[in-house]
């Protein structure tokens, strides 16, 4: 039977690919000097203890969003079918028929995540509402987050 991933699973699954992304990026600011805004101090966000401003240089800003970009759409098209946080809570994304999506789906996924976020993150409440728990972006690149393991649905028709 389909389970359909709801709205809070998959904030949960978020939180932890955020945290992981954070730390990344911070490594990856103090191994190269690339200002990417994560410059934060030990003292509750003071940033004249930090040592300046916390506002990304526009190569940071580049590197960030990029490091975003194929982290999602890299892991989601992957055999996971799921980030480290969905495949933590035992997720995957599948297309309409069940099955993997390509890299290109998934890349389109992301960027309709962008669009969902801007219009005041209604295209993620509207997971919580829809039948098929499906986001503005899932919608947009014809996927679905379900519970399960990555192969388990890849049966034409499942979803008819």
């Amino acid at each position: 039977m389909v389970q359909f991933a709801g709205f809070w699973i998959r904030v949960g699954a978020y939180l932890i690919d955020a945290i992981l992304l954070a730390i990344f990026i911070y490594l990856f600011q103090s191994l190269t000097g690339i200002n990417m805004g994560a410059s934060y101090s030990a003292n509750m966000g003071d940033l004249s203890a930090a040592g300046g401003e916390d506002v990304a240089s526009p190569l940071g800003s580049v590197i960030s969003f990029l490091i975003y970009l194929v982290y999602f759409a890299g892991l989601e098209s992957s055999a996971w079918q799921a980030t480290v946080g969905k495949k933590a809570l035992g997720l995957i994304v599948v297309d309409t028929s069940g099955n993997r999506i390509s890299f290109l789906r998934a890349l389109g996924r992301f960027f309709g995540r962008l669009l969902s976020a801007i219009i005041l993150m209604i295209g993620y409440i509207m997971v919580a509402f829809t039948e098929k728990k499906q986001g503005l972006h899932d919608k947009l690149a014809s996927t679905y987050v379900l519970k399960g393991q990555p192969g388990e649905y890849s049966t034409a028709g499942v979803f008819e």
